[in-house]
């Protein structure tokens, strides 16, 4: 756990960067133009890329946002980035190459404001979508992983495209209910790491959610996902907010 001693943490998830999006990719990089500078740490929260099909295969047409992340970590801000469920091969030579460490899935922090929070992507909190768990489950595993890796590249680019349309499918035929945190796992987890705020991304739903576990008050921290707007969470001494920005470079 990193101790209270930052002054100012920033935490992006659900970007999805990929080439088809160069609106995407701008806007990432006007919020390490703009709104990274000064700050302590920098969470990535996972699914910063559509996909990742490895290390020596990163996605094209983005070398410059590669170029600005190892600005940002050169000039002091501590990068961290956890894996979500689209960029889970990302490894530590992706990490290294731009002065990040990678995160476990449920990593602690003491936060600026001084309380102990729970990060995590959140796609493991979907326990109502089992199918997808088991899928989760699969992908995860190192040996699953390890295969994959082993494969040419032509042949990740292959399942990752397929990968992509069967997740897209399966989305558009499941619940808004099912494809959301389930609420009993979210006060098991809290309850788990005996804390009272849980910082998540995955869900696309952005919001501050005000909670009852039972023992006292807890937040539950929804990070959006990057389309029209660009989302980050910013703590500081004087507390948390949840901020959105056009991805044409104008803060709202």
């Amino acid at each position: 756990m990193l101790p209270a001693n930052k002054m100012r943490q920033l935490f992006i998830s659900d970007l999805h960067l990929q080439p088809e999006r160069p609106d995407i990719t701008k806007g990432l990089l006007w919020f390490l133009e703009h709104i990274a500078p000064g700050s302590d740490e920098l969470y990535l929260l996972g699914d910063i890329f559509e996909y990742w099909i490895g290390d020596d295969a990163p996605l094209p047409g983005l070398g410059q946002v590669f170029a600005e992340l190892k600005k940002v970590s050169a000039r002091g801000t501590r990068l961290y980035f956890q894996h979500g469920n689209r960029d889970f091969l990302v490894g530590e030579a992706f990490a290294k190459a731009i002065g990040a460490e990678l995160l476990p899935e449920e990593y602690l922090i003491e936060a600026a404001d001084g309380i102990t929070s729970l990060l995590m992507h959140g796609d493991q909190l979907c326990t109502d979508d089992v199918e997808y768990q088991a899928f989760r489950k699969m992908v995860r595993h190192p040996t699953w992983q390890q295969s994959v890796l082993s494969k040419s590249i032509e042949e990740r680019i292959a399942m990752a495209q397929h990968l992509r349309s069967e997740s897209q499918m399966q989305g558009s035929q499941k619940s808004d209910e099912i494809m959301d945190v389930n609420a009993d796992a979210v006060i098991e987890t809290l309850q788990l790491h005996d804390v009272g705020r849980l910082i998540h991304g995955h869900t696309h739903r952005p919001a501050i959610h005000q909670l009852d576990q039972g023992k006292a008050p807890a937040q539950r921290i929804v990070l959006g996902d990057w389309d029209k707007q660009g989302w980050y969470i910013e703590i500081t001494t004087a507390g948390l907010e949840l901020h959105s920005f056009s991805l044409d470079g104008k803060a709202y």
